[in-house]
């Protein structure tokens, strides 16, 4: 971990556009996503059905979970319709060179 409470989860060349990566960062699930030119970490685990959201696809700036369908913003974390009514946490990133560091910490 850096000083600043931001860990290296990937190199940006590790990541497809649209295409989530799940990786941990301090014992946090998180869904790592290339998407409209800026990357993404948002927690992996959707609201309503405790699955994987990186098994999901990603479509328009939205990360969908594979079992029931709910769509999750992955800029806010909001759901965007059923069944999910509570979003899930996103996660500050940050790009150094070629690394993708991301930081679950609520600290400012």
């Amino acid at each position: 971990m850096s000083s600043n409470g931001f860990v290296r989860v990937a190199a940006l060349s590790e990541l497809e556009e649209d295409t989530p990566k799940r990786v941990e960062v301090d014992g946090v699930a998180v869904s790592i996503v290339a998407a409209e030119g800026e990357i993404f970490a948002i927690n992996d685990i959707c609201s309503h059905a405790n699955v994987s959201l990186s098994e999901g696809e990603v479509e328009d700036c939205m990360i969908e979970c594979w079992l029931h369908g709910s769509r999750f913003d992955l800029r806010t974390g909001k759901p965007s319709g059923l069944p999910a009514t509570r979003p899930v946490p996103v996660y500050p990133v940050k790009i150094e060179g070629d690394d993708v560091l991301v930081s679950v910490t609520q600290e400012s």
